[in-house]
């Protein structure tokens, strides 16, 4: 197996990817991306969150890029941010919520060098949800709880979302 080549910041920023990679210190990142389930959990909730925009003050996005470091970006499945729209190319300011949506060739290791990266970047909340098990897990910087009633939660704000939401839209 050769080496793998380094791409520059400028060449990542200036590229379009499909699907769009993360960047981490000059190597491209594939993401595993285009299965029904996935779509579907994502789909779920940025509408869950856009159609409570006003009542949450906050934005939702799909797949938007952030900067979690000089040389490092990660595109989130979800991300929220508290307060005004944000402007610019992408992110680079810590969003209140991130959520990886599972797919089955995900393994976990890479999966948490992703919250880890969020949260020491200063997420408050990382969301991992998995559609084949219907079940989610609440990362912050001190705690991991599974959704075990059901409900993924943040405090300050306090935001409930009821995985039957995603799930199911019901």
């Amino acid at each position: 197996m050769g080496a793998t080549p380094l791409v520059s910041l400028e060449e990542y920023l200036s590229t379009v990817y499909r699907p769009d990679c993360d960047f981490v210190d000059g190597v491209i990142e594939e993401r595993h991306v285009g299965e029904l389930n996935h779509s579907d959990v994502q789909s779920a909730l940025v509408g869950y969150f856009r159609s409570r925009r006003a009542l949450l003050g906050a934005w939702a996005f799909a797949e938007l890029r952030v900067q979690v470091a000089p040389h490092h970006f990660r595109i989130p499945d979800v991300l929220v941010v508290l307060g005004a729209k944000p402007t610019g190319r992408y992110i680079t300011e810590p969003p209140f919520l991130c959520v990886e949506v599972l797919s089955p060739e995900d393994r976990m290791p890479r999966v948490l060098e992703r919250i880890d990266e969020y949260l020491t970047f200063g997420v408050p909340y990382v969301w991992v949800i998995d559609p084949e098990s219907r079940r989610g897990w609440a990362y912050s910087a001190d705690s991991i709880q599974e959704a075990k009633d059901g409900v993924l939660r943040t405090a300050n704000p306090e935001i409930a979302v009821p995985l039957t939401e995603v799930f199911d839209g019901e």
